[in-house]
């Protein structure tokens, strides 16, 4: 059986994982992994060039052309 504890604090997380040890179980931490910067990079790009004006607008019309 998994049991997965989510927003522990960073005080309790040492007494829970010396109680996890006392009592034999395997403790397992897995950290999320943030965005890829190369990705993020290139998101905030696209929204400032959109914030400057340099987008392109199309229709839906258009758009569905370009989807067939």
């Amino acid at each position: 059986m998994d049991i997965v504890l989510k927003n522990v604090k960073k005080k309790d997380f040492p007494v829970l994982k010396s109680l996890a040890k006392s009592l034999g179980f395997e403790i397992v931490e897995k950290k999320e992994k943030p965005y890829n910067p190369e990705f993020v990079k290139e998101i905030l790009e696209a929204a400032k060039e959109v914030r400057e004006g340099k987008g392109t607008r199309i229709t839906l019309v258009e758009l569905d052309a370009l989807r067939k």
